[in-house]
């Protein structure tokens, strides 16, 4: 699918902060070179690539002769499952100071998650038997566990993204609640109506600590397996504002398109519905750039 110019130039310069690329034990269509290699047609900037199972640096580092070729910038991160430890400040650490840029909280080792899809981890099917355990992030009175608050105050220190995976609402919020205090600036939560059942109202009380709210544009693409309607997207935007608002394609899944095809026809939608091409733009390359830290 070759780009139109003028929703080519509305995306020009985006970031996408979360593309599910490989290596990994879920099935996927193309690595993280050939991911970033592909932005090229929308002139990605920046790219993250996330796994639910590993740490992604250490994949990025590997792939550095081959990225060089590569006008986009690869970032990595950690997603604080069970294949890392769990809520392993020693794994933070390491990721994070090789140069990783975001921190997911447990996503399908999370609570909510394991209550959407108990088949134990494959979501979908994985390429290896793998064992997945839960990870909460309180103790039994419901305070954030010391090894949590030792993983924010990490984040700190190394300006990366602290990402609230996809646990309960309730927890995100008391997640979010103790990184506001500790002074974190870069908080995401990622896809609030999908796993997680975050509702608006309280999506405005995290943006009140400093949160931005990820929508995934993969789930409206009607290519996709998800083929929400974008005028649901559309109303989240209003509803919240674009300045609290960043899109990722939440795509690199074998069974899904390339993230480009999802961002070309799903933005000339959000356009088509009477987005403005400055709110777009806002969306998927000012906030993102300003989470990612890329002007610094």
């Amino acid at each position: 699918m070759s780009p139109r110019p003028a929703i080519a130039a509305v995306l020009d310069g985006l970031a996408d902060m979360h593309v599910h690329s490989g290596p990994s034990p879920f099935p996927r269509r193309f690595d993280h070179v050939e991911a970033a290699r592909d932005g090229a047609r929308i002139g990605m900037r920046a790219m993250v690539a996330k796994s639910h199972h590993h740490n992604t640096q250490m994949d990025v580092l590997a792939m550095t002769d081959r990225l060089a070729e590569v006008e986009a910038q690869v970032f990595g991160g950690i997603a604080l499952n069970s294949t890392v430890g769990g809520l392993n400040v020693h794994a933070v650490r390491m990721t994070l100071r090789m140069g990783g840029k975001v921190v997911w909280f447990p996503t399908i080792s999370s609570g909510r998650h394991l209550d959407c899809h108990p088949e134990d981890g494959a979501f979908p099917t994985t390429t290896v038997p793998l064992t997945l355990e839960r990870i909460d992030i309180v103790d039994g009175e419901g305070a954030l566990k010391p090894e949590a608050i030792e993983i924010l105050d990490e984040i700190k220190e190394q300006q990366a993204v602290l990402n609230g995976g996809h646990m309960y609402p309730e927890y995100i919020k008391t997640l979010f609640q103790e990184a506001h205090e500790r002074g974190l600036k870069r908080m995401v939560v990622s896809h609030p109506d999908f796993v997680i059942g975050a509702d608006p109202a309280l999506c405005r009380e995290l943006i009140e600590l400093g949160a931005f709210i990820e929508h995934e544009v993969g789930m409206y693409d009607p290519e996709g397996t998800q083929k929400w309607d974008p005028k649901q997207l559309l109303t989240w935007i209003e509803t919240l504002g674009p300045e609290h608002t960043v899109l990722a394609s939440d795509f690199g899944q074998q069974a899904n398109p390339k993230p480009v095809d999802a961002w070309l026809r799903v933005g000339e939608a959000l356009l088509d519905l009477g987005l403005p091409e400055k709110d777009l733009r806002r969306m998927v390359r000012d906030n993102p750039a300003y989470l990612l830290n890329l002007d610094a």
